[in-house]
């Protein structure tokens, strides 16, 4: 009978099939169900279209072929691009697109769990979990997305008939492998593929269904998968009773306690300056920069005039030295000029026929195309077709990536380069300024998003410590965990104000002062101008997303930048301050090696004496 031939072993509904029919009037996604089912012992992974149910079984069977080798097509083009994705990852050539929708059942598909060659898990583009299966004769299944959650479960059922090891070079892939007898057993949760705790503050972020519409912020929540948590930090695995509940402080790294007990003075009145609008006068006669430390006040407290900012950019992103000589600055000039050229080259000089077998390189190409086709359109510089201007941003970036093979091209940084493009108006010294400007934030754009995870946390902590009643409102609505400010800190505010006031505001920020994470204060502030918007209101988790998006282009600079310091400079005259808010703002004296002997809490308060003793910041 068909029962004795086939047993239902898991079956999930929810879970919508993109089809990719781009160009077709209909709806691109068909809803339906997901299922292990086996059949005469050989287990299936089976999807079919909600519509489907009653008729017959999958419409497409995939089948070992012979000898075909099983080379795996990571790439499958799920019939859009996201207009902002946190990490892109290499893609090999682009598949043919299926034809258009007609009817649900041409989708349908069995796959045999021994056929199944690998999965890749999603960067949650759309900000729902989905995974893409493909088959040991290479061919990609449609991406499935898992709109009421079941990653997890699913890839519990599958590990009781297959291994699941990632792959080495891709953190996103995982391979497939038989059961064994000599196969190390591998559980799940090894794999880090879903951390799908319902009730936290991020998997409610990342469920809800104004996310997957929401522009930008949408992008950001794979990096929330991680629950905020290192793999190696002591709170990373959490018993079952711990899942019902958000993390307390305590359980987030670099997390401690403060409460509203934290007194802090008045705002003190800041004062914007005028911009740097004289050069020579700071150089000595050969050339030199006499005070930088000078020039990096003025800078900070009132950014430079349009047209030196050629010049002063590339001291501040550390294209020349401050202390070099004009000579000494046209031998830099000659030297990094033939460095770009010959890295340059090696891209250029390879051929289509061995670009066809370096699928690093191609992938490379394409997402830059992509990126520079859209970056910036509205400035002149880059407006219409066949504008030079887009052809040096091409250029430029995919040079950058012969200049970085591990880090290569990932999507921000052709809006990082657009504006030091726009000012140098010069191939080669936009290039170094990138570098330089990389090195202050090429940890953003690391795969692990480590430095992206601590960013957000320290913010959390600045906003504890400045306005604690709104962070407890935000947390209260599901939004303290500040996600929405990611896009924020990552491009440094790019997507936030106008183009103008990015070329003010970057020259500011480069200068560091008054300390590295002068970007996090500038957040604070932007946070803090919202506070009457939303304490006492009915906003809730989706309408605070919808006005924190809404703010684009709608900020004042200089507003932003006076509340920034002003926070800054509230906390360093805090006398109480804890130490890991000393650390955020750059305050935190270490202790001597005498104080080690000394008790804990003696220790803790030399430490607050000492950092509240630091000469304040001073400028012209």
């Amino acid at each position: 009978s068909p029962s004795q031939q086939s047993r239902l072993v898991f079956e999930k509904e929810g879970v919508y099939l993109h089809t990719n029919a781009k160009r077709s009037n209909q709806d691109t996604t068909i809803p339906g169900f997901i299922r292990i089912v086996e059949r005469v012992s050989c287990p299936a992974l089976e999807w079919s279209a909600l519509e489907d149910e009653g008729r017959n079984t999958a419409a497409v069977f995939y089948t070992k072929k012979d000898g075909e080798g099983g080379v795996e097509d990571t790439n499958f083009d799920p019939g859009y691009e996201p207009d902002w994705a946190v990490i892109s990852t290499v893609k090999r050539d682009r598949v043919r697109e299926h034809p258009p929708v007609k009817e649900t059942s041409q989708w349908s598909f069995s796959l045999p769990l021994s056929e199944l060659y690998s999965l890749r898990r999603s960067r949650f583009s759309l900000g729902r979990n989905f995974l893409v299966f493909t088959s040991r004769g290479g061919h990609p299944l449609p991406p499935l997305h898992f709109h009421r959650g079941g990653t997890r479960e699913l890839l519990r059922a599958l590990q009781h008939y297959i291994i699941l090891a990632p792959s080495p070079v891709d953190g996103r892939l995982f391979l497939a492998y038989p059961h064994d007898s000599g196969a190390l057993s591998q559980s799940f949760d090894e794999l880090h593929l879903f951390d799908d705790g319902s009730s936290d503050l991020v998997s409610r972020f990342i469920q809800d269904p104004y996310a997957t519409t929401f522009g930008g912020f949408s992008k950001v929540t794979n990096f929330f998968r991680g629950a905020l948590r290192p793999p190696d930090s002591p709170f990373h695995s959490r018993g079952p009773q711990d899942h019902h509940g958000p993390p307390s402080a305590d359980d987030e790294p670099g997390f401690e306690l403060i409460t509203c007990g934290v007194e802090l003075g008045p705002k003190p009145d800041v004062t914007r300056g005028q911009p740097l609008d004289k050069w020579e006068e700071f150089l000595d006669p050969e050339g030199r920069v006499k005070d930088p430390q000078q020039i990096k006040e003025l800078v900070f407290r009132g950014g430079i005039t349009p047209s030196l900012r050629k010049d002063v950019w590339k001291f501040l992103l550390g294209f020349y030295p401050w202390n070099s000589t004009v000579k000494e600055r046209e031998d830099i000039l000659r030297m990094k000029t033939d460095e770009y050229f010959r890295m340059k080259v090696q891209w250029k000089s390879v051929s289509e026929e061995q670009e066809m077998r370096n699928s690093l390189l191609r992938g490379y190409r394409s997402l830059i195309e992509r990126d520079v086709s859209r970056t910036d359109r509205h400035n002149t510089f880059f407006s219409g077709n066949d504008n030079p201007g887009l052809a040096l941003l091409n250029d430029v970036l995919m040079t950058y990536c012969m200049f970085n093979f591990d880090l290569g091209y990932v999507q921000g940084m052709s809006d990082l380069l657009a504006p030091l493009l726009f000012v140098t108006q010069n191939e080669v010294e936009s290039f170094w300024c990138l570098t330089g400007f990389m090195e202050m934030v090429h940890q953003n754009f690391e795969e692990s998003q480590e430095a992206m995870k601590q960013q957000l946390l320290q913010l959390s902590l600045l906003m504890k410590a400045l306005d604690p009643e709104l962070l407890d409102y935000l947390d209260s609505q599901d939004s303290g965990s500040l996600c929405f400010c990611f896009r924020w800190l990552l491009i440094w505010f790019k997507r936030e104000f106008s183009f103008e006031d990015i070329l003010s505001l970057w020259e500011v920020l480069w200068t560091r002062l008054p300390c590295e994470n002068f970007h996090l204060l500038m957040a604070a502030s932007i946070l803090e101008s919202q506070r009457g918007e939303f304490i006492g209101s009915d906003h809730d988790f989706n309408t605070i997303l919808k006005h924190i998006n809404e703010l684009t282009m709608k900020l004042d600079l200089q507003t932003v930048l006076r509340g920034a310091e002003a926070n800054y400079l509230q906390l360093a005259c805090c006398k109480e301050l804890p130490v890991k808010v000393q650390e955020v703002i750059g305050l935190y004296v270490p202790p001597s090696p005498d104080d080690e002997t000394s008790p804990e809490s003696e220790s803790h308060e030399m430490h607050t004496a000492a950092a509240a003793a630091r000469p304040r910041p001073t400028y012209p």
